[in-house]
């Protein structure tokens, strides 16, 4: 690193590189200084504070340039189908030393060092960054040191766990970290709508169902125990519980699970293919 602490860059701040701001802004002293682009000039200015500059692509072209000067960790904090297009744009401009490091799906490391030659990870935080309980699948690329490897993995530690992974099990961490909020919510949406069939009110099914799925996380965090054996003081033989999940194994529900991975899976693989 060009410094005994990084400075850091992200090159837009949307629902993750926001996050990922946020969670720099919890260690203040972990880094050198930290610039952040966005696209509207009220975006940058709701950005800008201690420790933190800010500016908007809306009122200077050159934003991003200015934001990778002397820049030792580089988010390129973009949709998929921008990034390559945005690594091009600074891929000049950026310190030889700095890492380039991507959180946008499909992308791949290969696809990022045949741009940048120099140092490039591939990450995939998920939403629950944004209250800083994220999990982030992590893989480096071929000229990555261990420098920059573990101060790539300090900046992803201030929004949560972090998974250091194969490139090639990056697809599978997405469709289970990355998508898998989105599964959870599904889930709540189809219990609540069952939950207000049965005569509760929105409000009446919203707290019962919400509560409980949090209830229950909280439970086995704190618990020590695992989903196996929480799940198990919860079913009496013969009884309600073991009905419903009588039905869950009727429908043969690890199979669809495994259907719904591959098709992420798969669909991850093309995009990667463009």
């Amino acid at each position: 690193m060009a410094h005994s602490l990084p400075q850091i860059a992200i090159l837009g701040t949307g629902h993750m590189g926001g996050a990922i701001l946020g969670g720099l802004q919890q260690t203040p002293d972990s880094w050198a200084g930290i610039r952040v682009t966005s696209a509207s000039a009220a975006t940058a200015s709701s950005l800008a504070g201690p420790g933190v500059e800010a500016k908007s692509l809306e009122e200077d072209a050159q934003a991003n340039r200015w934001a990778i000067e002397g820049a030792d960790i580089i988010v390129l904090g973009v949709k998929p189908h921008y990034l390559l297009g945005l690594l091009e744009e600074v891929a000049p401009h950026a310190p030889a030393s700095a890492v380039m490091v991507s959180i946008a799906a499909g992308i791949t490391v290969a696809q990022m060092e045949a741009v940048w030659p120099g140092a490039v990870i591939r990450t995939m935080p998920n939403t629950p960054s944004q209250v800083r309980h994220g999990v982030t699948g992590l893989s480096v690329g071929s000229r990555v040191s261990p420098e920059q490897r573990e101060a790539v993995v300090r900046v992803f530690e201030t929004v949560g766990a972090v998974l250091p992974v194969e490139e090639s099990s990056l697809n599978a961490l997405s469709t289970f970290s990355g998508s898998g909020p989105a599964f959870v919510y599904f889930f709540i949406e189809r219990f609540v709508e069952v939950a207000r069939e049965h005569g509760f009110t929105p409000e009446e099914a919203t707290t019962m169902v919400q509560g409980t799925f949090a209830g229950a996380m909280e439970l086995l965090e704190s618990s020590g125990k695992t989903p196996e054996e929480l799940r198990e003081a919860v079913t009496s033989p013969g009884g309600t519980t073991q009905a419903a999940l009588g039905v869950y194994e009727a429908a043969d529900l690890s199979a669809i699970i495994r259907q719904a991975s591959a098709a992420a899976i798969a669909r991850a693989e093309g995009m990667a293919k463009g």
